[in-house]
């Protein structure tokens, strides 16, 4: 799973009023907002909105109240708890240990932690946030950057997680170089739709796997190509690829390794295979193992949730090389059947939670 992608949660005073309002007193009750909640791990069923208490923020964090918050499959795996080994990596062995869904965040500051010096109440925000699935929601000030002018708050919203994922793919981890041929399997979902965005804008050509129906929207993002994985068996397409990101994570190592350039690198990214316990970290660890012994590099990455990524992102998004592929719209008081239609695979692209029209 693309650093084993994790993912959740955001209710109660107005944009507007966060600009001018001062930091909320610590020693009084925290007082509610409304969040998107599990107390157990699940299919959507086992989620609700309800009023629950605005979180607290340690000194290295910044209290945000959330104009938009980010959907993508990232967050199924937190609220159904699989592969389990995401379970023993902090979010809670029984039940999640964050109730609140949801990471990635826009929105603008409210309460500053005393160690915090890069931010202060009024500034407008994108990047990681603990539970943004919520009115208000806590985060590490290491997490953030300021929103640029010009980038709309949904924008902002549907970018971070996906879009550091698919930037560090593409070149700490695929090094890779203009007039690259570069294959992206599962090019029309949430890093899918970044990565085939930032292949484009450094120079390469992009091919784009992903079903028939989504042709025209992957060309549109900057594909020349794009291969049906319903029709068409990538072990025997009769060409090469410098770079294969591989989001997908259905394909054995072996096909990929017949359509990848004799020096040329896989990336695994994520995938949804592999079972229960470990997800498709078996089949990671084995190419790992085999890039030991062939000239071509294969391989897979954890994303680091950091500003050194999410800054540069930030930046790919105000030049307008990369935009945010948003299918969807919804309210908090939508955001379960948003996760509903995600579950079922009907979802391009990112959903975008609006908690501001929730308010």
């Amino acid at each position: 799973m693309s650093a084993t992608t994790a993912i959740a949660a955001t209710s109660a005073a107005t944009i507007a009023a966060a600009a001018s309002a001062e930091s909320p007193q610590t020693d009084h009750p925290l007082p509610a907002m409304r969040a998107v909640t599990q107390h157990r791990y699940g299919d959507a069923d086992v989620l609700n909105v309800e009023e629950i208490d605005r979180p607290s923020i340690a000194d290295e964090e910044v209290l945000i109240e959330v104009a938009a918050a980010g959907l993508d499959r990232g967050v199924l795996h937190l609220m159904t708890g699989t592969p389990y080994l995401i379970r023993l990596m902090g979010f809670g062995v029984r039940k999640p240990k964050n109730p609140v869904l949801g990471m990635d965040v826009s929105g603008r500051v409210v309460e500053v932690g005393s160690a915090v010096t890069d931010f202060q109440v009024g500034d407008e925000v994108m990047g990681i946030a603990k539970g943004s699935f919520a009115q208000f929601a806590s985060a590490s000030a290491a997490k953030l950057v300021h929103k640029p002018e010009g980038v709309s708050f949904d924008s902002a919203a549907a970018s971070t997680i996906s879009g550091i994922t698919a930037l560090q793919a593409l070149t700490t981890q695929g090094n890779i170089a203009e007039g690259d041929r570069v294959l992206v399997i599962g090019a029309s979902g949430g890093v899918g739709t970044f990565a085939v965005q930032i292949a484009n804008s450094l120079g390469a050509t992009v091919t784009g796997v992903a079903s028939e129906a989504k042709r025209e929207f992957v060309q549109s993002l900057g594909a020349s190509d794009v291969i049906d994985y319903k029709t068409t068996d990538l072990g025997e397409l009769d060409r090469e690829f410098d770079l294969i990101i591989d989001i997908g994570g259905r394909n054995p190592i072996r096909k990929l390794r017949t359509i990848l350039a004799p020096s040329g690198r896989l990336v695994i990214v994520g995938g949804e295979g592999g079972g229960k316990i470990t997800g498709g970290i078996g089949r990671q660890l084995g190419a790992a193992m085999l890039s030991l012994f062939v000239k071509q590099r294969l391989g897979f990455f954890v994303s680091s949730e950091s500003r050194e990524y999410i800054q540069p992102l930030a930046d790919l998004v105000a030049s307008g090389a990369v935009a945010p592929a948003i299918s969807d719209h919804v309210t908090l008081d939508q955001a379960i059947e948003g996760i509903r239609a995600l579950e079922g695979g009907q979802v391009s692209g990112k959903i975008v939670i609006d908690v501001r029209s929730s308010r």
